[in-house]
């Protein structure tokens, strides 16, 4: 199938892709009302409105709350100056831009190529992307964060090293998940980049603890160690190492720590590899992915950390690979084992996307950015040249002749080739009903078992 070549027909493209995209968003998954936007909101509005206590909001009806440490809730403060549903168009605004400067760190400078065309193809492949629709129905703060991880990856990867490590160390304060990030410095030895994250997390979190001691206290002695606040480990939704073992029924957390264990030294070892190597896209992508495996939950919505493997893929050559396990990802097939995980269907297919998550950390290439590859290629054709025909002594005689400038050159190489023949060689060639659930606490009968009526939160 040929892409079309002339405005008019990528223009028509561009508009069908976006009339499916359209149609699929409306009628498969189910919008998640911005639930935690609607926790977050309420969040600030008892604390600052009601005297509320942060870690007491519950959204009315559920038993949901808020659930990220106390500096994520001093970030959101702006939220108490407007009203919900001006929040909720602030959001999408800081969700779009967040994206678009990921994006833009993933590709590097290739991008340009592509121009309106390229860009919109992108839009709409990506707005099939679960985690990126849950994300933004929700009103999520992943891809905020995977934005502020990346200007880190940017700032090292091109060399402006003096201010890395505050995006990482912003991230790590506002969620626990990116501080993994911090032990990616560690293991790259960039001690004073790893120092300024956690400096920066520590002194955002000595902020958040001045401005809300109280709930601090609380968070960091309770409800952090409380992952019933959270949701079920079993949930479908919870595509991490426990969620496997809890769909398993294994209770044991030393089984739970074993298996986390090897992840890591998984991790350790390939990131060790695509830091020598100066692949800083790959060592941040494994990264992403182990966070995702290890953290006791990891819900779809969390795996929007899967972008930069994807990146890394196409960059390295694989972009058919890329497309089959993205395609997969767009799919909600997880949810088809919603109220039943049994068996060996259930094994395999409730935990879909990690085990996609697990394939991409034992066998994402590393090493192999759009340049290297290059050179590569570059190498490898000179090597496969064959070697040059001596010329006929009166060629080479007239060859040495001096030229009227006083310099010995070459002959053109046309009359090199008319002397001694061809050479030949290789060649270069929307309205639905939102859920009421968002993490499974209750085990209600899934009317549409590809999408959760009890979506994931937090």
């Amino acid at each position: 199938m040929r892409l079309p070549r002339t405005d008019r027909g990528r223009l028509a493209l561009v508009v069908v892709l976006a009339a499916v995209v359209i149609v699929f968003t409306a009628t498969v998954p189910l919008l998640r009302d911005w639930f935690d936007l609607r926790v977050y909101y309420g969040t600030i509005d008892s604390w600052i409105h009601h005297d509320g206590r942060i870690y007491d909001y519950r959204v009315p009806g559920t038993m949901y709350g808020f659930t990220y440490p106390p500096f994520a809730a001093v970030v959101m403060l702006p939220m108490a100056l407007v009203g919900l549903h001006v929040a909720i168009a602030l959001a999408l605004l800081l969700n779009l831009a967040a994206l678009a400067f990921a994006l833009r760190v993933l590709a590097g400078r290739s991008w340009r190529r592509y121009g309106w065309y390229g860009c919109a193809l992108v839009a709409c492949v990506l707005a099939l992307f679960e985690p990126l629709r849950d994300t933004f129905s929700f009103g999520q703060v992943n891809v905020l964060l995977l934005a502020l991880v990346l200007l880190d990856c940017w700032l090292l990867s091109t060399g402006r090293e003096r201010w890395a490590g505050v995006g990482i160390g912003l991230a790590a304060a506002i969620k626990l998940t990116p501080a993994a990030f911090i032990g990616l410095l560690l293991v790259a030895r960039r001690w004073r980049t790893a120092a300024v994250a956690t400096a920066v997390a520590a002194a955002a979190t000595a902020l958040a603890a001045w401005v809300a001691p109280d709930a601090s206290r609380f968070y960091w002695t309770h409800a952090m160690w409380d992952t019933t606040r959270v949701g079920r480990l079993d949930y479908v939704s919870n595509q991490s190492v426990q969620g496997i073992l809890a769909r398993l029924g294994v209770e044991d957390r030393a089984v739970w720590a074993v298996v986390v264990l090897l992840v890591l030294g998984v991790w350790v070892a390939r990131t060790r590899r695509a830091v020598v190597a100066g692949d800083w896209r790959a060592a941040f992508a494994l990264t992403g992915l182990t966070a995702c495996l290890v953290s006791p939950i990891t819900w779809v919505h969390h795996l929007v950390w899967l972008l930069p493997s994807f990146a890394v893929l196409v960059r390295a050559g694989h972009a058919r690979i890329a497309g089959v396990l993205y395609a997969v990802l767009c799919t909600s097939v997880v949810w088809l084992w919603f109220d039943d995980a049994s068996g060996v269907d259930g094994f395999l297919g409730s935990n879909t996307y990690a085990w996609i998550t697990l394939g991409l950390l034992l066998w994402l290439p590393v090493g192999q950015s759009g340049s290297t590859r290059s050179k590569n290629l570059a190498r490898s054709t000179s090597e496969m040249k064959p070697a040059p025909i001596p010329a006929a002594p009166a060629i080479a005689h007239a060859s040495a002749q001096p030229t009227p400038d006083g310099c010995d050159r070459p002959p053109p190489s046309g009359a090199t080739a008319a002397t001694t023949g061809p050479v030949t060689g290789p060649g270069l060639g929307f309205a639905r009903k939102a859920s009421s659930d968002p993490t499974g606490s209750t085990r209600p009968a899934a009317s549409n078992p590809q999408s959760s009526n009890s979506p994931a939160s937090s």
